[in-house]
């Protein structure tokens, strides 16, 4: 089993204040955005995978998961 290294998300000067929730949102449709383009597992794309996943409670990305399967998504996806 290989273990993965985990990393907060480098600091983005496009959101400087406590709140991260805009943060995370970018970044989620980031990777998404990403693979549409490059396809999964890119290396590039996964960068913005971890970013997301340190940023964003379970439960946002669950329900976002959801939505986007169901087409129902309110994002650029």
């Amino acid at each position: 089993m290989q273990v993965e290294e985990v990393k907060t998300a480098p600091i983005d000067m496009r959101f400087p204040g406590a709140n991260q929730a805009r943060h995370c949102y970018t970044r989620y449709l980031e990777y998404h955005k990403c693979i549409e383009a490059k396809g999964k597992g890119v290396p590039e794309c996964e960068k913005f995978a971890r970013y997301y996943r340190s940023l964003c409670p379970l439960e946002w990305i669950e329900r976002w998961n959801e939505q986007r399967e169901l087409g129902i998504f309110p994002g650029p996806v």
